[in-house]
């Protein structure tokens, strides 16, 4: 027979309520204690205990002193917890004995030893007297009493599980107490209670003789019941002298402030922004001890409300960052404005936790990978244990299994509210070295499917096919109970956030983006895939030919992210790979979704008929991609550059007029090559990324404006946007091709299609392929010696390495890479030299990037035939992007 669970610590008590944000601060206190010996020369031994502060938002507490840290953390969190009445024994309580402590409770809040107390609920009471000094009772409205007190909660929740999101059952609960209490009183309805016995003399005067609060003005939001009205934006002014309900009791047009209501906090523990509402007619004609949960057929409920809040809200309500609070001597107030409201939405999003970390909701996106090393923001466990916390969810499971190799694999499962059910279970088939880089990829890829999801919700409650649902490979997914989990999300806002105006993956030139300028000069130094990246920008809303309209809407002084991940919109990505630090750039955009941009900023003053915006993004930093960067600590003069000089030589040996690079990127083999002297006449560069070639345009042309090594003897340059993958008769039968450290970013199926494409094709007299040898990854990985002790060392050299670079699709073995080369060449009737870079082949294990030398035997050009051939005027698979001949530079 199972045993039952032990009861939670204090700490966990606090852990539940509060996770991050509860903050332990352990001092060392040193303790000499009694002397027995006075005057011994020989000093006593002093002895170390421990004093912990909790610092919580609402609540300082300071343990005593203990031998252990743990020990003072646990008793802080135990004063804690006692002084917030969060135990939760009463689970453990018959019905009977809730009942009556709930009883005892309420007595307790209505006494003159609490009264003096820093309660929030005190201050509902101090208002009372306030407004009946002479009497000293205090009748406060019953949902102020388990708004303030935690274990009032609890209990109700206790005695009845509706409690926790029908909050008429709740002040049913307390109701019936009331009325079973001696000490305590309540109107007919039970809206309002007070004590039995007034307040001594000597409580209440001090607190009627302390300043009343200042006069202050707040603005809150009004959520109508009616979906088709949108939320509208109101003051309240808050006066010295007049109880803060009395206001918000006048703006929803209720007599009897005792009517309101006031749902749980909206979002942090600490916060005091709850809906307030009228109590609903049926229950004013009739007791609240007598309510049943169901509301009548005639109630309008607020479904906007009630989602945010998770209880049953009832016709309009206004959303207020009002109220007393454990720290705020007096009445806490703070603005809610709309892009208060819409924050909120966006945070139950997927992505929405992560963009409001980043202060960054219209610059950034959810990343594809996961690296620790460049990732900003709650990393994506958290990001997706608070995304199943603010749907009710339970929190995400991880399991990892280790495989025979050593690598890991990661299944999550995330489940729904029903027992047994699950939305989503599995994994993505990924393998990882590290346990926190299993669980961190894993989560990360649940996010995306989960935002893929959110994005594909339409009108339609159906199966997985109907709304987009894709399986995915290793990990099982429950679309109707998707679909349930997430079907009030889906009636309400749908569509909010996603009515994006330009579709991913828009170039900078393309549908919804123009103006884009460039100003400064250039450095140089561009980012290219893997680089970490600083920049700072401003976004304004502006309104095409009106002057008088740009209003700043996000601003961030520095924004860090990783190129390649899909860290930011894919315009933002487009525009900094065009620039060199220190410049800055100028586009328009499209405007996204209007909620979108009130989550940003408060413009909800303003139409955003006809608006764009406009960003202004200035590049200030460069660090080069993780690969480079380990490949420049190891290697003088770096790989990249002892690349450069293998391939000028074998163009010197060979006495090449032509060259073609495959897969160019950024065009640095081509540049590196202009600062050389060498014999080419003929220089082209073959890519499938535009920005990249425009990019390396940029670079070329400024090169060749200058003096460079090579200007006196070259006569074109073109760089051609095209698959390597495809053939184009223009480049047939070059003197030479490169494909440097390309192949790894390919899947090997197409690894081994270029190779057939190139050599039975193409037909280069000579064609270098370098591409990482894994077997020296290792080496470029290995962690620092002082600080790994030799076991953990040795653990670590049977563990499969990590590839070079996220984006590495594969990295061969000197043995895997051979016989790729080797089966090219024999097919195609080529030879096959190896070589490398960096390191020695003679040493173990061989050279870090390896190489292969292709070179076309005598007399074995296969000459084109038939469609091969028409293919030179009129089946040109490539276009050109930049195209240099002597001094004359033409663009298409």
């Amino acid at each position: 027979m199972g045993s039952s669970n032990p009861p939670p610590t204090p700490k966990a008590i606090i852990h539940k309520k509060y996770a991050q944000q509860a903050v332990y601060r352990t001092e060392e206190v040193t303790d000499a204690g009694e002397n027995p010996c006075p005057g011994l020369v020989v000093q006593r031994q002093t002895r170390i205990q421990y004093r912990c502060v909790l610092e919580l938002p609402d609540l300082t507490v300071s343990s005593g002193r203990f031998s252990k840290k743990k020990d003072a953390e646990q008793a802080a969190a135990q004063i804690a917890v006692e002084k917030l009445g969060l135990q939760e024994n009463e689970k453990n309580l018959t019905p009977e004995e809730a009942f009556d402590e709930l009883i005892k409770r309420l007595n307790i809040l209505f006494t003159d030893e609490f009264l003096t107390s820093l309660h929030p609920f005190v201050g509902h009471l101090k208002s009372s007297l306030k407004r009946n000094s002479t009497a000293h009772f205090s009748p406060v409205p019953i949902s102020s009493i388990p708004t303030c007190d935690t274990k009032i909660n609890n209990l109700c929740k206790t005695l009845n599980p509706n409690c926790e999101t029908d909050l008429l059952s709740t002040l049913s609960l307390v109701s019936k107490a009331v009325r079973a209490s001696d000490s305590l009183s309540s109107s007919d309805t039970g809206f309002q209670v007070w004590n039995v016995n007034p307040f001594r003399n000597e409580t209440v005067e001090p607190l009627l003789s302390c300043q009343a609060d200042a006069s202050e003005s707040v603005r809150v939001l009004e959520i109508p019941a009616e979906l088709e009205e949108r939320v509208k934006d109101l003051r309240v002014d808050l006066r010295n002298d007049v109880y803060y309900l009395d206001e918000i009791a006048k703006v929803l047009g209720v007599d009897d402030p005792s009517h309101i209501l006031i749902s749980r906090n909206i979002g942090k523990a600490s916060s005091e922004m709850r809906f307030h509402f009228a109590a609903p007619q049926f229950l004013l004609s009739s007791s609240l001890d007598e309510y049943e949960c169901g509301t009548d057929s005639d109630v309008v409920v607020n479904k906007r409300a009630s989602y945010l809040s998770g209880q049953t809200i009832y016709g309009n309500a206004i959303l207020a960052n009002v109220g007393y609070t454990w720290r705020a001597g007096g009445l806490f107030c703070e603005d809610v404005t709309t892009c208060t409201y819409y924050r909120m939405l966006l945070s139950k999003l997927p992505d929405g936790p992560h963009k409001l970390a980043l202060s960054s909701p219209l610059l950034s996106s959810l990343p594809s990978s996961y690296s620790r090393a460049t990732w900003r923001g709650p990393p994506p466990r958290d990001l997706l244990s608070g995304f199943c916390r603010i749907h009710r969810l339970p929190e995400p499971t991880f399991s990892l299994q280790k495989k025979e190799e050593g690598d890991l694999q990661c299944e999550v499962r995330v489940l729904g509210r029903k027992e047994g059910e699950s939305l989503v279970v599995g994994g993505f088939g990924e393998v990882f070295r590290r346990e926190s880089e299993a669980v961190q990829g894993t989560a990360l890829r649940v996010l995306n499917w989960f935002r893929g999801f959110w994005g594909e919700m339409d009108e339609t409650v159906g199966n997985s096919s109907e709304i987009g649902i894709e399986s995915v490979e290793n990990l099982r997914i429950c679309p109707r109970t998707v679909l349930e989990e997430f079907s009030t999300w889906k009636s309400l806002y749908s569509k909010v956030f996603f009515d994006v105006g330009t579709e991913k993956g828009d170039e900078i030139t393309r549908n919804g983006i123009g103006g884009f300028g460039v100003e400064g000069n250039d450095s140089g130094v561009f980012p290219s895939v893997g680089s970490l990246v600083g920049v700072n920008y401003e976004i304004y809303l502006v309104k095409e030919g009106d002057s008088n309209l740009r209003c700043l809407v996000e601003r961030n002084e520095e924004f860090e992210f990783e190129i390649g991940t899909g860290s930011v919109i894919p315009q933002v990505e487009s525009c900094i790979t065009q620039i060199s630090v220190d410049q800055s750039a100028k586009f328009t955009s499209k405007l996204p979704s209007r909620d979108l941009v009130l989550a940003a900023c408060d413009v909800s003053h303003l139409s955003l008929d006809g608006c764009i915006l406009e960003y202004n993004v200035k590049l200030i930093r460069v660090t080069e991609p993780m690969e480079e960067r380990m490949e420049k600590a190891f290697f003088t003069p770096p790989l990249s550059k002892q690349r450069v000089l293998f391939a000028v030589e074998q163009i010197n040996q060979s006495n090449a007029f032509s060259l073609v690079d495959f897969g160019c990127g950024s065009g640095s083999l081509l540049d590196s090559l202009l600062d050389h002297n060498t014999c080419l006449k003929q220089i082209v560069g073959v890519d499938i990324s535009v920005r990249a070639l425009t990019r390396a345009a940029k670079v070329l042309h400024q090169k060749l404006s200058k003096n460079c090594a090579m200007q006196a003897c070259l006569k074109s340059a073109v760089l051609y946007d095209g698959s390597i993958t495809d053939f184009d008769a223009r480049l047939y039968k070059f003197d030479i091709a490169t494909c440097i450290e390309v192949i790894e970013h390919m899947e090997e199926d197409q690894a081994h299609l270029f190779g057939d494409m190139v050599l039975s094709l193409f037909s280069p007299k000579i064609l270098i392929v370098s591409t990482p040898n894994y077997e020296y990854n290792p080496i470029l990985q290995r962690s620092n010696k002082d600080e790994e002790s030799e076991e953990k060392e040795k653990e670590n050299e049977n563990k499969p390495c990590k590839f070079r670079n996220f984006d590495h699709k594969f990295e061969w073995t000197r043995a895997q890479f051979e016989i790729w080369a080797n089966n090219l060449a024999s097919k195609h009737n080529y030879s096959v030299e190896f070589s490398g870079v960096g390191g020695s082949g003679e040493i173990e294990p061989g050279f870090a990037s390896q190489i292969a030398v292709f070179r076309r035997n005598l007399n074995e050009l296969r000459e084109l035939q038939g469609n091969e051939l028409r293919g030179l005027e009129s089946g040109k698979k490539y276009e050109v992007v930049w195209e240099w001949e002597g001094n004359d530079k033409k663009c298409d």
